[in-house]
């Protein structure tokens, strides 16, 4: 089974190779290692693992936290090791047929800022509601989201009155960024964490605004 786990390690030559032998020797095969965010002497990386049938991921947090200064952040199961979908790979699918490229974007999305799910949501001034969504995303089809508009990327506090109660009860990390106008934006979660870094929110925004020229009338 493979896990997506985060580590925060010190900046320092060495370190991220002595956690993947201290991963390596707990039975872990590393599947790709992705730089979150690099700064003050901290970095945060994102490594896909995988262990043998019948192995707990606890392995994982034992392994790599023997290593001095590392903590993790985060372990969950992750079903994207494969899928080398990257930014510019989604946006051109998104170019090639602007009339589908709303639902096209929202599946790429957790592909690439490593959600477990996304969904764009509009508001008609009578309420918020889905216009599109992956194929892991919770089935809510109409939300109350005190925050939109939003005219600008945010990370969101998942415990906060307007969360579901079953997003909450399973620890979902939020991010919205609006898609072209306040009043339509991309929700991401990530059920279990990890939360998501400001170089993430930046990435993720960045992204929503190239599509957002894109798209035509909305879809």
């Amino acid at each position: 089974m493979s896990f997506l786990i985060r580590v925060q390690l010190p900046d320092e030559p060495g370190k991220l190779g002595a956690v993947a032998t201290a991963l390596g020797e707990a039975g872990a095969d590393i599947l790709s290692v992705d730089v979150v965010e690099r700064g003050s002497g901290v970095a945060i990386d994102d490594l896909v693992v995988e262990l043998p049938s019948g192995r707990l991921p606890d392995v994982l947090i034992t392994a790599a936290e023997s290593i001095d200064g590392v903590e993790v952040d985060a372990v969950r199961p992750y079903a994207g090791v494969l899928d080398t979908f990257r930014e510019l790979e989604l946006v051109e699918d998104v170019a090639s047929d602007p009339s589908t490229g709303l639902d096209v974007f929202v599946q790429g999305v957790p592909r690439i800022v490593r959600s477990g799910w996304a969904m764009v949501v509009g508001d008609n001034g009578e309420g918020a509601f889905r216009l599109a969504a992956s194929a892991a995303a919770p089935e809510t089809r109409a939300l109350r989201l005190p925050w939109l508009p939003l005219d600008h990327a945010a990370i969101l506090d998942g415990e906060e009155e307007w969360v579901p109660a079953t997003w909450r009860e399973l620890g979902t990390e939020l991010a919205a960024t609006p898609l072209g106008k306040p009043d339509r934006v991309l929700l991401v979660g990530r059920p279990g964490g990890p939360m998501f870094r400001a170089s993430e929110l930046a990435r993720l925004a960045h992204l929503t605004g190239i599509v957002a020229t894109i798209l035509v009338d909305g879809r």
